[in-house]
Parts: C-alpha cells; structure tokens; sequence
C-alpha cells in the first residue's frame, strides 16, 4: 500500500510542468525516485499518447507528446 502511494505522489508531482522535458531525463528521474523509496521490480516505459491504454502514466514529456508508464513486474 505505501508503494501505491509513492507512485501516486510521483505521478502527481509530474504533472504537465515536466511535459517540456527530454523523456529519457525524466524516465531517469522518475526511475532514481521509485528506487529511493524501495520500489522493486518495476518497469517505465515511453510511450506516444495513443499507446497509453490502461497502463498507469507516471510522466509526461516532449511537450506532452508522450508519456512514462509504469508497471510492475510479475
């Protein structure tokens, strides 16, 4: 649950402010945040706009063109 929680913060915390930066910058920081929480076995990936689907975005970036999701891994 605390997990789920820090990942929701996350997710708020890059909002459409972030959207003008570089993807790979952000998936970086996004990732280095997730880790130094203790987050294990998860997965962020990069993806256009039309291929979010029902995955969990955790970023924005390129001018909004693009999203960061996250998944956790089996």
């Amino acid at each position: 649950m605390k997990k789920l929680l820090v990942l929701l913060a996350l997710a708020a915390s890059f909002s459409s402010a972030h959207a003008a930066k570089s993807c790979e910058e952000l998936k970086t920081e996004i990732a280095a945040k997730l880790d130094t929480a203790g987050v294990k076995a998860y997965t962020l990936e990069i993806v256009t706009n039309d291929k979010v689907g029902d995955a969990k975005v955790v970023g924005s970036c390129e001018g909004g063109t693009k999203k960061i999701t996250y998944a956790k891994k089996s």
